[in-house]
């Protein structure tokens, strides 16, 4: 067991099964040393959570779980890219998050922090990243929040 799954156990976290394409695109591609992963939802094992929009159904503190979840199901895919092998990730490079919410809702930066925190404790200094925290009007079934990434991998 590597280092990053340690620390996962240690977490007590568990990731959920990398999702299927819902159209014709791939989950993740590799171009030389940058892996791209495909934005994940806010779901667990297929089942759609946090659907609604921030600043209407869902408050801050939500929509950081949503974002969470989100890289939750980007590190499922990482796993899956790297042949089971977390620690070949050398840096996360950027992390792009779009957040379902009102007009009014101005917290999409604190909100997308729910994935960047994560990153940050499960890979260290590796996991600090360039980012983009935008709102949207809607997302894929109504879900709160979309988190895609880029990472550098061995």
């Amino acid at each position: 067991m590597g280092l990053v799954d340690r620390r996962l156990r240690e977490l007590q976290m568990e990731l959920p099964e990398p999702s299927r394409p819902g159209a014709n695109y791939v989950p993740f591609i590799r171009s030389g040393g940058l892996l791209f992963l495909t934005g994940q939802l806010s779901q667990w094992n297929g089942e759609r959570r946090f659907v609604g929009k921030l600043g209407g159904e869902f408050g801050l503190e939500e929509g950081r779980q949503a974002a969470r979840l989100c890289a939750l199901n980007l590190i499922a895919h990482l796993r899956d890219a790297l042949e089971g092998n977390l620690d070949r990730v050398r840096r996360c490079v950027r992390v792009a998050g779009f957040v379902n919410s009102m007009p009014e809702f101005t917290g999409q930066s604190q909100v997308v922090d729910g994935a960047s925190d994560l990153f940050v404790l499960l890979f260290g200094e590796a996991g600090r990243h360039t980012r983009l925290a935008i709102g949207v009007a809607a997302l894929p079934y109504g879900v709160a929040v979309e988190v895609e990434a880029v990472m550098e991998v061995e």
